[in-house]
């Protein structure tokens, strides 16, 4: 969890004490990763947001202030807004948490299993360290200032019936029939 800049948070109740250790009543498991995500003018963005990815608090202590209480820590911690956040696949119930406890509702359609909210981009994402290609840019930056792109419109979508399952037996190689055995045999052999 290290290495992924991956962090835990843990509640535990302390009164629940089935072997004298208390009893966890959920977790929030929060990291950064670099994404590419869509603006609402549909440009491609690379960041590297905090992302919520792993939440749960269990389902005896559900609705009981323990899963606003965990998440409140966290934001606190990481001292981050709920509209900042990435969340990686998130289920109904969380979903419908945010918007009961944030108000986060307005979701900004992406193309890959995260989820962002209207107002991600309203600040800059900055990771918790700056990596190496972060402060070669920064040194360039520094250099002299470069134009920056213009953001890229997406090709328009292709029906679902355009798409066809890829599959080994639908290639067409082009090579003489027989031919694979003999080479694997001829590769086999060191020939």
């Amino acid at each position: 969890m290290q290495s992924n800049r991956h962090v835990i948070y843990v509640l535990k109740d302390t009164s629940a004490r089935p072997a004298g250790k208390g009893a966890i009543i959920g977790f929030l498991k929060v990291g950064y990763k670099k994404l590419f995500v869509l603006d609402d003018r549909e440009a491609h963005n690379e960041v590297e947001p905090l992302c919520i990815l792993d939440f749960y608090i269990h389902e005896s202590v559900q609705r009981h202030g323990h899963g606003r209480e965990l998440f409140q820590y966290m934001l606190q911690k990481e001292r981050v807004e709920p509209h900042q956040l990435a969340i990686d696949r998130p289920s109904q119930k969380l979903l419908k948490f945010l918007n009961k406890h944030y108000n986060l509702e307005t979701t900004v359609p992406q193309v890959n299993n995260f989820v962002i909210f209207e107002g991600f981009f309203a600040h800059q994402h900055r990771p918790p360290a700056p990596s190496l290609r972060a402060t070669r840019h920064s040194r360039a930056a520094a250099a002299g200032p470069t134009p920056a792109a213009p953001p890229r419109k997406l090709p328009p979508k292709r029906a679902e019936g355009d798409i066809k399952p890829y599959s080994s037996s639908d290639r067409e190689w082009g090579l003489p029939q027989g031919w694979w055995p003999k080479a694997a045999a001829t590769a086999a052999m060191g020939g």
